[in-house]
C-alpha cells in the first residue's frame, strides 16, 4: 500500500506537538535576538563611555607656561612638564601642570600628598578614599588640554605638614595621589604622580612632574 496510514494518528496530540516545536523555535529565536541585542548596547555602552573618560598625565615640556591663584591671592607660575612648590612660615603651596590624554573631561575631586620618594614597588595601592584632601574649587581638564591642580598645607600641627617640608629641605622627591572622574561623575580615577626636585645648568632648582600609576575606581582595572 502507497503513502501512509494516518486513520489511528490523535490529531489532538499532533496538534499541541507541532504547537510546542513552534513555540521552542520562536523561543530560540527571542533567546537569540535578546543576546544579540544586549550584547549591541553593552557595546554601545562601551563605546559612549570611552567617549567621556579622561586619563591625566603630566604636560609636555613645551605646553603653555600656567599661572595659579590661591584663596589668599598668592600666585605660582607653572612650567610644562613641572610642578611647583613653596613653602613659606604657614602653607605650603603646590601646584602640578597636567596634561589629559583621554577622550572625556577630567573633573577633579581630591588630592593627597606625603614627602620623599615612594616607588610602587613599596606602595604598590593607592591611599583610603577618605584620606583624599577635598579641592577648595572646581577644576576641570579639557580632553587633549593643559590645566593645573594645586594644594596648600595651612595646618602647621598636621604632620604631613612637617613631612612635606623636611622633605623640600633635604632636595627629597613628593608623591601626589589624584582623585579625579569623568564629566558625569563616574568612572573615577586615581593617578600617582611625583614631583622630583631637578637643579639646571645655571644653579636653580625646578619640579619635575611623572606619573606612576593610575586605578580605576569605579571599573576593574586594566591589570
Amino acid at each position: 500500500m502507497s503513502g501512509w496510514d494516518v486513520s489511528g494518528w490523535d490529531w489532538v496530540t499532533i496538534s499541541a506537538l507541532a504547537t510546542a516545536v513552534g513555540t521552542l523555535v520562536l523561543a530560540v529565536a527571542t533567546f537569540a535576538s535578546v543576546r544579540s541585542g544586549n550584547r549591541a548596547a553593552r557595546n554601545a555602552e562601551r563605546a559612549l563611555l570611552a567617549g567621556l573618560r579622561p586619563l591625566l598625565f603630566p604636560s609636555k615640556f613645551s605646553d603653555d607656561v600656567l599661572k595659579v591663584s590661591f584663596m589668599d591671592r598668592h600666585t605660582l607660575t607653572v612650567h610644562g612638564g613641572r610642578g611647583e612648590v613653596e613653602v613659606t612660615e604657614d602653607v605650603v603651596y603646590l601646584a602640578m601642570s597636567l596634561r589629559n590624554v583621554g577622550h572625556g573631561m577630567a573633573v577633579l575631586h581630591g588630592w593627597f600628598v606625603t614627602g620623599g620618594s615612594v616607588s610602587s614597588a613599596e606602595v604598590p595601592d593607592h591611599v583610603p578614599l577618605a584620606s583624599f584632601r577635598r579641592l577648595t574649587r572646581d577644576l576641570y581638564v579639557p580632553p587633549n588640554d593643559v590645566f593645573f591642580w594645586q594644594g596648600a598645607l595651612r595646618d602647621r600641627a598636621e604632620p604631613v605638614f612637617a613631612e612635606v617640608v623636611e622633605s623640600v629641605g633635604k632636595g627629597e622627591a613628593l608623591r601626589i595621589e589624584l582623585l579625579y572622574s569623568d564629566e558625569e561623575g563616574g568612572q573615577r580615577t586615581i593617578t600617582r604622580f611625583s614631583l622630583l626636585p631637578h637643579e639646571t645648568p645655571d644653579g636653580s632648582s625646578v619640579w619635575l612632574s611623572s606619573v606612576g600609576r593610575h586605578w580605576n575606581i569605579d571599573r576593574a582595572d586594566p591589570r
